[in-house]
């Protein structure tokens, strides 16, 4: 595999997956801790109170990050710890990724924030959350403060992650917090998340004058129809719309995707609150594209199903979550969205899998981790040798964590973590993806060698 000399590689994690020191330093709750207190939303109601301790373990962690020899580390801002109130802005939080950012930077790692993963505060969502369009004015807020205090230290910045899984999973399918399962408040909830993202990329651009890079990132599956029957290639195309096309066409094409509208019209009883000037802002230009990409979907026609899809069988070896591995897939992703969405650079914000690791004799040898970025690390190599422009691949996930509802259940962490001890184990991949990344610096530096 091959990486021009500008390519970064990175690795990333989120704010309530790793931080713990849930009530320290002024943090309130967020929804996550409410939805980890109602029992059987979580696996086993583990929460994130704790989880690995990266509050008071930040320095370490720093360590190991600049070990592995990545040019980049991604992290996430906990809304609850710079506003724990409406309107109240938290020094005390806003110290801490100061701290943080400068600590990354002293190290020689390119600090990537992103803005909101997932950890709404409660007292947002004590007033309708996302659902409520006085959510965009106070994300506006919150990004203001960030851009403020951390402008200066931050190389690049990502507005919102995976409003899909923060929007669809939330508010329609009721797996990740607030937990509802209601199709008009999630659409809703969606619009406001993207327009907030337009809303913020303009006060960046405009109101600060900055040059830092900043962008969305997007969960992206291609989907596939199980056969060629026209049942399943109409189910294809809802689950492509519900998925991926739901959030490509307003963020490049400034318009949602009409058959999508048609179907989700028998829960979405109006779309009036698309107002006037809202769809130019969320499709406003950025510098970059995230993409977090794991795995592809393959679905067959139910009419049984709200919008007449459901996964089918696959034969494809699967990781621990059970997603298929699909290298192949991700190409025809990236060639899709060259084709029909944009040409702006591409970086892939997260990639990686979830398997049952062992500590045996104090290593962990997670073998099928390492072929699975391995195989999708080739994959960006082979589409940058089509002229693809992926400028950079974040390795999902640092270390062991709060895997969301599935607790500490599943482990995506290239560093084991012990939770009873909070000791930090490098697994092969680790060790692997250090040596991917030593290779290409030192081919590199041959190159400048020899041109001289």
């Amino acid at each position: 595999m091959k990486f021009d000399k500008q390519f970064t590689f990175g690795t990333a994690t989120s704010s309530y997956q790793i931080e713990g020191a849930a009530a320290e330093g002024g943090r309130t709750p967020s929804i996550w801790d409410m939805f980890c207190d109602i029992p059987g939303r979580v696996h086993k109601q583990h929460n994130g109170d704790v989880a690995c301790d990266h509050y008071h373990r930040f320095e370490e962690d720093i360590q190991h990050i600049k070990r592995l020899g990545v040019d980049t580390y991604r992290f996430s801002i906990a809304w609850p710890r710079i506003f724990p109130e409406k309107g109240k802005f938290n020094r005390e939080g806003m110290d801490f990724y100061k701290k943080l950012a400068s600590r990354l930077t002293e190290e020689g790692i390119k600090p990537a924030v992103t803005l909101y993963h997932w950890d709404l505060p409660m007292w947002a969502h004590e007033e309708g959350g996302w659902v409520n369009r006085e959510s965009v004015d106070w994300f506006l807020e919150y990004a203001r403060a960030c851009f403020t205090e951390l402008d200066g230290i931050v190389d690049s910045w990502i507005t919102h992650n995976e409003p899909w899984c923060a929007g669809f999973l939330g508010y329609h399918q009721g797996v990740h917090a607030p937990g509802h399962t209601n199709m008009d408040e999630a659409v809703k909830a969606v619009h406001h998340m993207l327009l907030s993202h337009g809303k913020a990329v303009e006060l960046l651009k405009k109101e600060f004058g900055s040059n830092t890079e900043i962008g969305i990132t997007l969960n992206l599956s291609p989907v596939y129809a199980n056969t060629d029957s026209a049942n399943d290639r109409l189910a294809a195309n809802n689950a492509d719309g519900y998925s991926n096309r739901w959030f490509l066409d307003p963020v490049f094409k400034g318009e949602y995707p009409k058959d999508m509208m048609n179907l989700f019209s028998k829960y979405v009883h109006s779309y009036d609150f698309i107002k006037e000037g809202d769809m130019e802002a969320i499709s406003v230009e950025c510098d970059f594209f995230g993409i977090n990409y794991y795995s592809r979907g393959i679905v067959e026609f139910s009419a049984a199903s709200d919008f007449l899809h459901r996964g089918a069988y696959s034969d494809y070896e699967k990781t621990g979550m059970g997603w298929d591995i699909a290298p192949n897939e991700f190409k025809d992703l990236i060639r899709r969205l060259r084709a029909e969405y944009t040409q702006l650079p591409i970086i892939i914000t997260e990639n990686g899998a979830a398997y049952d690791d062992v500590v045996e004799n104090g290593r962990v040898h997670d073998k099928e981790r390492t072929d699975y970025v391995e195989k999708h690390l080739q994959a960006v190599s082979d589409l940058n040798g089509e002229g693809m422009n992926i400028s950079g691949y974040y390795l999902w996930s640092l270390m062991d964590n709060f895997e969301w509802s599935f607790g500490y259940d599943k482990r995506f962490g290239i560093l084991y973590v012990d939770f009873d001890t909070q000791e930090r184990i490098w697994k092969d991949s680790a060790y692997r993806y250090a040596e991917i990344i030593r290779d290409h610096k030192k081919s590199h530096n041959l190159q400048a060698e020899v041109a001289q």
